[in-house]
C-alpha cells in the first residue's frame, strides 16, 4: 500500500465513494468491492491505505482499500482489552 488518504464521501446505496489523497491531488473514486474489509461501511474522515489503478479510459481509481487504525482507535482498543 503506497498511498494513504481519508474518505471524503460514501454512498451506501450505490456502494461507491471517494478518497482524498494525503499527498494532495484529486479525490479518487472507489467501490465497496475494492475494500479489503467489505463488511464495514467506510465513514467520512476515516483514514485508509490504498493502491491506485489506472483504467483504460484514463481515469484513476483507488483499490485494495484497508482502514488504517488511528492513534485514538488504538487507545480505545487497548482500554477495552484491559477492562476485559
Amino acid at each position: 500500500m503506497a498511498n494513504f488518504g481519508t474518505i471524503k464521501s460514501y454512498d451506501s446505496g450505490k456502494g461507491t465513494g471517494t478518497i482524498v489523497p494525503e499527498k494532495g491531488g484529486d479525490a479518487l473514486p472507489f467501490r465497496k468491492s475494492d475494500m479489503q474489509q467489505q463488511g464495514q461501511e467506510p465513514q467520512q474522515d476515516q483514514r485508509f491505505g490504498y493502491d491506485v489503478k489506472d483504467a483504460e479510459n484514463g481515469k484513476r481509481y483507488a483499490v485494495n482499500l484497508q482502514q488504517q487504525q488511528g492513534e485514538g482507535d488504538a487507545k480505545q482498543n487497548q482500554a477495552r482489552a484491559q477492562q476485559g
